[in-house]
């Protein structure tokens, strides 16, 4: 359904934690001029100006003193549960912070404006749409978010139901059901049984609390590579890059019917969702700006349902782990699946878990471990790339030299090949060598393929042959300048299908 920000940091003491060193301030990229100094333009405001007024920010939430002022009186809006309350032989505590995260329905709070806008109508049905796991490393450098299919095969510890009173013994369930049945608490304790993972702090999110928080941030960035069309939420985007609002983004992430993936293609565009969610809020000046920081974390806390443990400490607390994050600081997994349609008599068709995969996946959380694979020969974040339809390892390409520069076939393939793409390595001469305008022939069945192709390569004309086969023919002109980094829309690899935040979120 939706996301949030990774939640929280203990403010009780933690021996294990080390002590981070302050960092030193940074210096500014200077702007280029002719002289390689920088150049300020007529009017812009002096570079030593922003760095003071980032500094002075930061300042503020960094202080304690100043940064609680400024979060005074946040606590007293929020809904309280108690997710933990006679809970006993719980697994052991790890290394970080383990946040459960559960998007619950919550429509009856909404306006009938809202409903009929974002197609929201139908009866509440007091169930959690969404599960995630969130961990926060105990170095506060990294944030891991596990996805749990609502639908996974679950089975509930013994407990008395909320609603008749009647005491139940274990039984099987679909994960979401545990919420309906015995509220947070039973939720936990389910997920807690499933993972091993000790939850430190329960936060609930419903419809109303989604939107408000989204548009309190400003909107969020998302970008597809095709249309996405939705008729049961009003989703209707068409390719490129979009900023949502609230009510927007609510349906990108509850829409279950652009493809065949149903729920599991859902995860994926949440996942994304909450990758650009985390670049907004630490690139988008939210954590450098007290007043800002303060409007979002009342929207947030004054509309959620949370622990006793979570409030404006730990938002503050959030905000100073949060200042020197980076898309690529968020990496992002879904439980490894082994039956999609896994049927249980009574319950109907379940996802169950790929039970090997899955214990691999906790015990990293436990131990406080990246998901994401290393990358050989690679630091930092991944350049920013165009996401598209079809993966550009699976389109194999041909470059012809379509001009009188000689060596420009082999240039064009060799900058396709560093981007992914299955060029034959071997460039040869076009008919005429006199193209203006760069040339992307493809067979009709491989239109997919060919729009990847003219994706990177900005401004070229697309031009359908019937008959030519998968074979992508990219026929260089005198206009071509460079390759613009392409990737797949959902990049997922590894064992644990790991994408991290730059891998999803969109280029500028």
């Amino acid at each position: 359904m939706f996301q949030l920000i990774p939640a929280e940091v203990s403010t009780v003491p933690q021996p294990h934690r080390p002590t981070r060193p302050a960092r030193p301030p940074q210096p500014q990229r200077a702007r280029r001029g002719g002289t390689g100094g920088p150049v300020r333009r007529r009017g812009e405001r002096p570079r030593w100006g922003v760095r003071l007024a980032g500094g002075l920010a930061v300042a503020v939430l960094g202080s304690g003193a100043i940064g609680h002022a400024v979060m005074t009186g946040l606590d007293t809006g929020i809904d309280r549960v108690d997710p933990f309350k006679d809970m006993k032989n719980r697994p052991q505590a790890g290394h970080g912070l383990n946040v459960l995260l559960v998007g619950t329905d919550g429509r009856e709070k909404i306006s009938p404006e809202e409903k009929r806008e974002y197609r929201l109508g139908g009866a509440p049905c007091h169930c959690t749409d969404t599960i995630m796991l969130v961990h926060l490393s105990a170095d506060r450098e990294r944030a891991s978010v596990v996805s749990l299919p609502r639908d996974s095969y679950a089975e509930v510890p013994a407990h008395r139901d909320l609603v008749t009173g009647k005491a139940h013994r274990a039984h099987p369930v679909r994960l979401n059901a545990a919420y309906a049945e015995g509220g947070p608490n039973l939720t936990v304790r389910t997920v807690e049984n499933m993972t091993r993972v000790k939850i430190d702090h329960y936060l609930e999110v419903d419809f109303t609390s989604f939107m408000k928080t989204v548009d309190a941030i400003g909107g969020v960035d998302i970008c597809t590579a095709k249309t996405m069309r939705d008729a049961n939420t009003g989703l209707d985007l068409l390719p490129g890059n979009h900023r949502l609002s609230g009510g927007q983004a609510l349906q990108y992430v509850r829409s279950r019917h652009i493809d065949g993936a149903s729920d599991l293609g859902r995860m994926q565009r949440q996942q994304r969702f909450m990758a650009a969610l985390i670049k907004q809020a630490a690139g988008g000046g939210v954590l450098l700006n007290p007043v800002k920081f303060k409007q979002v974390s009342s929207t947030l806390l004054g509309s959620v349902r949370a622990d006793k443990g979570f409030g404006s400490e730990q938002m503050l607390a959030l905000g100073q782990a949060m200042r020197d994050f980076a898309p690529s600081s968020s990496e992002f997994a879904s439980v490894p699946v082994g039956n999609p349609s896994f049927p249980v008599k009574g319950i109907g068709s379940t996802v169950k878990w790929d039970e090997p995969k899955a214990a691999k996946l906790f015990e990293a959380l436990r131990e406080d471990r990246p998901l994401a694979p290393a990358r050989p020969g690679k630091t930092g974040a991944r350049p920013a790339a165009v996401p598209v339809d079809v993966p550009p390892q699976q389109v194999r390409v041909q470059v012809e030299n379509g001009t009188r520069i000689d060596g420009m076939g082999g240039r064009v393939d060799a900058a396709l090949r560093a981007t992914g793409f299955d060029t034959t390595g071997a460039p040869g001469n076009g008919a005429s060598r006199e193209v203006k305008r760069t040339v992307v022939a493809y067979d009709p069945r491989w239109d997919r393929s060919a729009r990847s192709v003219a994706t990177a390569l900005p401004g070229s004309e697309l031009r359908a042959v019937a008959g030519q086969g998968r074979t992508v023919l990219v026929i260089a002109g005198a206009d071509y300048s460079k390759v613009v980094p392409v990737r797949a829309e959902d990049p997922y690899q590894g064992s644990f299908g790991v994408v991290t935040g730059d891998e999803v979120v969109c280029g500028k």
